[in-house]
């Protein structure tokens, strides 16, 4: 029997890239090992699904000993934590004890923009570069793959209520032009790596949706999607990230989400690339697709449901 593929994150959030890799894989016939936290109905639809469930800790040296035993290729995935750069260089280390032959790290488009003189106000972008750092310095054959912002995050957490309730968007970005991508296109890229990983070894891969447009569009495109007319509204980041901290968000999260929003404001998300279209042969979903598909969630009668 081949050995199987490991995903860690497998039941988590990250707009569930990890779930929707282990569907892709085992659709694909593959053997897939799910790394998850803890037991619950989560990990039982994973197993009803085919893969076989491993609890790990992405911070324990014992866990990830029995979580990577047996693996040629895995995919190293967490959600925004301030232990980013420790479960990196934990899984990174066991996986090089073990001989992985294929490493593939979710990683940021926006390190892309940084290096050892130019970082960003965010946390978490600052964990990320230092782990691409160790990861390359490991020795490990490794492929990045840098999705920029994900429709799960902003779009489709942080507007739905305003959109429902009042038909507006209401985000800190500016004028600033983005480009985001949808969780199910990672998860068929990352997918495409994992079942033939050798001809990408050493690669980075920036993953967007299929163009770059500011709110003002955006919105626009909810309206299409929506049938009623959708307006866009600045926000100011400051007032926006204390009401996140009312919400009882993580102060780690949060400051990377306020980042976000500067970033987007001074143009640093103004990026597309082909690389989805790659990997996967598929263009990637556009937001008004994304729109369509949800459009319970931005439909009033939802929230009375």
């Amino acid at each position: 029997m081949a050995n199987p593929i490991l995903v860690t994150g497998a039941a988590g959030r990250v707009g569930g890239v990890g779930r929707m890799i282990t569907e892709q894989l085992l659709k694909q016939g593959k053997a897939v090992r799910a790394m998850v936290r803890n037991e619950d109905e989560r990990a039982q639809a994973l197993r009803d699904m085919g893969a076989e469930v491993v609890i790990g800790d992405l911070l324990d040296l014992d866990s990830m000993h029995r979580v990577i035993a047996g693996c040629e290729t895995m995919y190293f995935g967490m959600s925004v934590s301030d232990a980013y750069l420790a479960a990196t260089v934990n899984a990174a280390a066991v996986a090089k004890h073990h001989g992985l032959k294929a490493f593939i790290n979710m990683s940021q488009m926006t390190v892309s923009q940084m290096s050892i003189t130019a970082t960003t106000p965010s946390p978490q972008h600052k964990l990320h570069w230092l782990a691409e750092q160790a990861l390359n310095w490991s020795g490990l054959p490794v492929v990045h793959v840098r999705p920029t912002v994900f429709l799960e995050g902003f779009f489709l957490t942080l507007t739905p209520d305003l959109v429902r309730e009042s038909d507006q968007i209401k985000l800190p970005f500016g004028e600033g032009k983005t480009s985001p991508v949808a969780a199910e296109d990672v998860a068929r890229a990352i997918a495409a790596l994992l079942a033939n990983p050798q001809p990408h070894i050493g690669k980075i891969y920036h993953l967007t949706g299929p163009q770059s447009e500011n709110m003002h569009f955006y919105a626009q495109e909810y309206s299409k999607a929506l049938g009623r007319t959708i307006t866009f509204q600045d926000i100011p980041v400051e007032p926006w990230r204390d009401d996140l901290l009312k919400r009882g968000w993580p102060v780690h999260l949060v400051n990377h989400l306020a980042a976000l929003g500067d970033l987007h404001r001074a143009g640093r998300f103004d990026r597309t690339s082909d690389d989805v279209r790659t990997l996967t042969g598929q263009e990637p979903l556009s937001v008004q697709e994304f729109v369509r598909k949800n459009v319970a969630t931005f439909t009033p009668s939802a929230k009375a449901a």
